[in-house]
């Protein structure tokens, strides 16, 4: 067997030497995200999951409005894809890409303190796409990711009269198997999101896919219904008998007291995109009335505005303040 040339296994090493010093940068680099309370953000949407006390999530679509949910006093925060695609003017149907979207849920881990489960949609297509999704959301700061079990490009589930094919249920649970497999913070959280329901199938689909997936790894499954009543979920919270953490979306159910879902043994309740429609609803209004009377003078007097100062203290202005008189010479 021929000697390799010296110079050869010198630049061997010098390639494995380079890509060791990579890999420990990118460790030390997420090391240090987990230090700034990134990894603590994870840990703290796993025991809400897993309380024995009803927790709730709420929506959120950029940096502000995390920081607002926050302010409010909620534990926890929903990227609602639904709530992302409408402030950038697109669809909820894949029409943003996934790097815009972790571009927006960078904002949102930035500007607040509390972990943020982010809306992921069926993880942007095969489970190749989803573990690299679960990776870059981990280096951004996200505690957790919702996966649905339909099919790439997905629907909105809230659409009346559209398709809603599901994925196979074995590919589907090995994609969250992947997720799980490729996760560098053990705290990542998976939900799995069944939309058995939402596309005409009965309750026995809802539990194969449910028990499927918790099989496969998901720390949570979220059961999702249209119905204007909670029927179909109480009927699977009674077959499902505390098999595992369930999270519930009631939007078309709202009218359900919440200890209803409380008594049923729910862990989680997401009120999914509710700031999305009230800012909407606001704009809509300031807008018209200041095209119809031409003037500011009515809403600044009736309060239908906050402050300038109030959106300079949200966005923390006054820390700048501070760092300039500490970093910038005196002029």
């Amino acid at each position: 067997m021929a000697m390799l040339p010296v110079r050869f296994l010198s630049r061997c090493r010098s390639v494995n030497l380079f890509h060791e010093q990579a890999r420990c940068s990118a460790v030390t680099f997420l090391q240090g995200r987990r230090y700034s309370g990134v990894g603590q953000r994870s840990k703290e949407l796993k025991q809400m999951l897993t309380s024995n006390n009803l927790e709730y999530l709420m929506e959120a679509h950029n940096g502000l409005s995390a920081k607002i949910v926050q302010e409010a006093g909620f534990k926890g925060v929903w990227a609602s894809g639904l709530a992302m695609s409408a402030q950038m003017g697109v669809r909820d149907s894949n029409e943003a890409s996934w790097t815009q979207v972790l571009d927006i849920l960078e904002f949102m881990t930035d500007a607040c303190d509390i972990p943020v489960l982010v809306d992921a949609d069926t993880g942007y297509g095969n489970f190749n796409n989803a573990r690299r999704l679960v990776r870059k959301l981990e280096e951004r700061g996200v505690a957790g990711a919702c996966l649905e079990d339909k099919l790439f490009p997905k629907t909105n589930s809230l659409h009346d009269g559209r398709s809603q094919p599901l994925a196979d249920v074995e590919e589907f649970a090995l994609k969250i198997k992947a997720c799980k497999d490729h996760m560098r913070d053990p705290n990542f959280c998976i939900v799995a999101r069944v939309e058995a329901f939402i596309a005409g199938w009965e309750l026995d689909e809802a539990m194969r896919r449910a028990e499927a997936y918790l099989e496969a790894g998901a720390d949570a499954i979220l059961m999702h219904s249209k119905r204007k009543d909670p029927s179909q979920i109480e009927s699977f919270m009674k077959a499902w008998n505390n098999k595992g953490p369930v999270v519930l979306v009631p939007t078309t159910y709202y009218t359900t007291p919440t200890e209803q879902f409380r008594n049923m043994g729910v862990s989680t309740i997401i009120w999914a995109n509710h700031n999305i429609r009230a800012s909407v609803k606001a704009m809509q209004e300031l807008s018209k009335q200041i095209h119809q009377e031409q003037s500011l003078v009515g809403i600044e007097k009736d309060g239908k505005v906050v402050p300038v100062k109030e959106i300079f203290r949200l966005q923390n202005d006054q820390e700048l303040v501070q760092a300039e008189d500490k970093y910038l010479p005196e002029r």
